[in-house]
């Protein structure tokens, strides 16, 4: 990829937290070329490279290496297991290919996170449909392969991968259980599906968005965010029923921050807690069948948010309470 001379900073420590903060979770490296900058990319494989240091020791049985934690995924029963929460919408993308949803459908989005994760994806909206500007391609939510080449490249990354999703089922509803201090109540909007413009490929180019308006009244298209139980799962609509639980909700030590320890307030509770916490949201789900209303879970473990030493316990407690879902 190549960008003119003024999209980046000749400053390097400027120029990297620029594409840093654009590219988010895969690493952009801008080298001059013919005038402007030309884009190498790559999955970031060192280790001062990631906010937990115990990262490595803890990758048996997931993935090789550090710069293949993208491709650590397995499915068993309706349920895929990553690392990465963007392969969400690719579990999503061949569930919608397999059982064919109406557009229109009252789909109900369980949203266990720390995170609303409804950020711009780089994707460009055309005429033609949505393009991947980092490899050219075509992105189509009903066709899979295109979502999978979309995490590869970096296009649909951390924080972004519910909005193409909402874009998808104008009538979803997304419950999102999430825990002080960004949830310190219950909260209704009204999901709005906007663009936005590109600031820095393309500055003509547009990007899908979600806007959350406050709004206790929203039916259909609506956002709840919740820190109780109860109300996270009161009164379902009938309809498909898709799961995410991004760990991090239980315990987000690190949030991605290389600062994470001169934090005063962080989730970053016991591992006997967060075990608890497991058992907890995973036996209100058992009540009422909900469990078996589930058509597609996707449990993610989230490198350097969730801390690596837990994720062995917490994907045995998941399995203990919820073994129906991988059955």
């Amino acid at each position: 990829m190549w960008l003119p001379r003024d999209r980046l900073p000749d400053e390097p420590h400027a120029r990297h937290a620029r594409l840093r903060d654009y590219f988010c979770d895969r690493d952009a490296v801008a080298t001059p070329e013919d005038g402007g900058w030309r884009l190498d990319f790559r999955w970031p494989d060192e280790p001062e490279r990631h906010v937990d240091l115990m990262l490595a020791e803890h990758l048996e049985g997931w993935a090789p290496g550090l710069g293949q934690m993208v491709e650590a995924v397995r499915r068993q029963g309706r349920v895929t297991t990553a690392l990465y929460d963007t392969w969400t919408l690719v579990s999503w993308a061949e569930w919608a290919a397999a059982s064919r949803p109406d557009p229109g459908a009252r789909l109900t989005i369980l949203h266990v996170d720390d995170h609303r994760d409804l950020m711009a994806p780089r994707l460009f909206v055309e005429d033609g449909g949505w393009r991947d500007p980092i490899t050219g391609g075509a992105f189509d939510f009903r066709r899979p392969d295109s979502v999978r080449r979309a995490l590869e490249s970096g296009a649909v990354g951390m924080g972004s991968f519910l909005t193409p999703v909402l874009h998808a089922f104008p009538n979803a509803e997304v419950r999102h259980l999430c825990q002080p201090p960004k949830a310190p109540s219950t909260a209704v909007f009204e999901i709005q599906r906007r663009l936005t413009p590109d600031d820095l490929i393309d500055l003509d180019a547009m990007r899908p968005a979600i806007q959350l308006v406050p709004d206790v009244h929203a039916g259909a298209g609506r956002y709840m965010l919740t820190p109780d139980v109860q109300d996270w799962l009161k009164d379902l609509a009938p309809g498909p029923v898709l799961l995410h639980i991004d760990m991090d909700y239980f315990n987000n030590r690190f949030d991605g921050d290389g600062d994470w320890a001169e934090r005063p307030e962080r989730l970053d509770p016991p591992a006997e807690a967060v075990i608890a916490n497991i058992g907890s949201v995973a036996d209100a789900l058992q009540r009422d069948g909900l469990v078996s209303r589930i058509e597609d879970a996707v449990i993610a473990y989230s490198p350097g948010f969730f801390p690596s030493e837990l994720w062995n316990a917490a994907e045995h407690a998941l399995r203990e309470h919820l073994g129906e879902l991988y059955g």
